[in-house]
């Protein structure tokens, strides 16, 4: 795949306004709404250090939360963790659209950052429109005159067709970020030219979400292998005519139509030979272990990890592997007893020297958690944004860059 964008090499920034869109949005604590995980605001660090040390003035947008959910909430926490990682100060601006962010802006100096309001305060940020349409709403007819450049860091976004993603690109000379760039390139050495056996592992709780993925990864020849957990692997092996159990079920209803069955079983029926599911898993019995094989009687409580045999065989086909893509844990992570599966699936990639990439928000979490993260190839920020690129679609921030970096 060609890509044409332009990225922050080819502009001089020095003393230049510059308006940077990121995504860190961030897993909130829902009782304290303090951030849980740094990983999203990290990934925003190289890309503003580097405009920051070459004399730029930087302005940042952001979102956290959808409108009117209880995740949504103002940046000040996320401005005050990127002035730790970053060992500079960044301010946070409560305004987005009026006087008091023009001035702010205006009155930037070479190297200074600032944060604005989450951009989602904005009543038309989520409206799906063209970039040359978002170009004529007011957040762009507001921002744009007062700044040189627009760079696009935000790839876990970048599957969306957002104003504050697109609609400067239309009327602001552009660039990828540091970020977009890196995720580009590492997803696209899953995506163009594996090194062979590649293996995927899906794990979490999305069924419906993983259907078309694996049915692509196998159908474009790109995974050799297939291995799947989690309640995704229950949900596989229902649809295989394994009997999960009551709870299992419940927690499944809604994943489980007979839509979503029916393709599975499609999936199965043509691929079975290079899926792997899990033969055994380990219940919650009071707060206990217990291991089961899925053959036999149907588990009678919630399953919350792959079981032993199940580990060994998905680790001697990660064994073998030369790349390996983790999306999402196979068990329950933060409980220590049901850490298990997952700690090994990792363990198993990173030791056999595979080109191993990670992705999506709780495989990151986990990957933290379990002290992995230095020994991962590469740790995606896209759960969606990962998704649409391994599904080969168009991504709208993508096609956008390209479109600008053509106009003169």
């Amino acid at each position: 795949m060609v890509y044409s964008f332009k990225t922050l090499g080819d502009f001089d920034v020095a003393g230049k306004r510059v308006l940077v869109r990121v995504d860190i949005n961030s897993p909130l604590e829902r009782t304290t709404l303090k951030v849980k995980d740094r990983s999203k605001i990290a990934s925003a660090v190289p890309t503003l250090k580097e405009l920051s040390d070459k004399g730029a003035k930087v302005a940042v947008l952001a979102h956290q939360g959808k409108k009117d959910h209880w995740e949504y909430t103002d940046l000040h926490e996320h401005a005050e963790i990127l002035s730790v990682l970053l060992h500079r100060n960044v301010k946070y601006v409560d305004d987005l659209l009026g006087s008091v962010s023009k001035k702010a802006i205006e009155s930037l100096k070479d190297g200074e950052i600032i944060l604005l309001k989450n951009v989602r305060s904005y009543g038309e940020e989520d409206h799906r429109l063209s970039p040359e349409h978002h170009a004529e709403g007011a957040l762009v007819k507001h921002l744009a005159p007062l700044f040189d450049l627009f760079v696009n860091d935000a790839f876990a976004s970048a599957h969306r067709q957002h104003a504050s993603l697109l609609g400067f690109t239309a009327v602001l000379p552009s660039a990828a970020g540091r970020l977009m760039e890196k995720e580009i390139e590492s997803l696209s050495r899953i995506v163009e030219s594996p090194k062979r056996p590649c293996v995927v592992v899906f794990g979490g709780t999305k069924f419906a979400d993983s259907i078309q993925v694996v049915n692509h990864l196998l159908e474009a020849g790109i995974a050799d292998n297939i291995v799947i957990g989690g309640l995704v692997g229950l949900a596989y092996s229902a649809a295989d005519g394994k009997h999960i159990g009551d709870e299992n079920m419940k927690t499944l209803a809604n994943e489980l139509s007979p839509e979503h069955v029916a393709k599975a079983k499609r999936i199965l029926s043509k691929f079975g030979s290079k899926i792997t599911l899990p033969v055994d898993l380990a219940l919650d019995k009071d707060g206990k272990r217990l291991e089961v094989t899925l053959d036999h009687d149907p588990p009678s409580l919630h399953s919350l990890d792959i079981g032993s045999k199940t580990i060994e065989s998905f680790g001697e086909i990660l064994s073998h592997a030369k790349t390996v893509l983790i999306s999402g844990p196979v068990g329950v992570f933060e409980k220590e007893e049901f850490a298990i599966g997952t700690r090994a699936i990792f363990e198993k990639s990173v030791s056999s020297g595979a080109y191993c990439i990670i992705g999506g928000g709780h495989t990151t979490a986990a990957a933290n958690q379990m002290g992995f993260s230095e020994r991962i190839s590469y740790i995606s920020s896209g759960g969606g944004a990962l998704e649409h690129f391994l599904l080969g679609r168009p991504m709208a921030v993508i096609e956008a860059l390209n479109q600008a970096a053509l106009r003169k």
